[in-house]
């Protein structure tokens, strides 16, 4: 008798390790990706003020 086919991994990859390896590195690009978008804001906001926050009135 021949043991039963296991179900495969539905992202493609061969084993677990791979699969975590991979999640892993998507979860590290999203983050990256996540982190310049924060600083892109900041700095838009950043220069889009300019010296007016200098010249406001008190």
């Amino acid at each position: 008798m021949t043991e039963p086919e296991t179900p495969s991994n539905p992202l493609g990859a061969g084993s677990p390790d791979a699969a975590a390896r991979a999640r892993r590195g998507r979860n590290i690009a999203i983050g990256i990706g996540l982190v310049g978008f924060v600083v892109l804001v900041y700095l838009v906001t950043v220069f889009r003020m300019g010296g007016n926050v200098i010249n406001r009135p008190l």
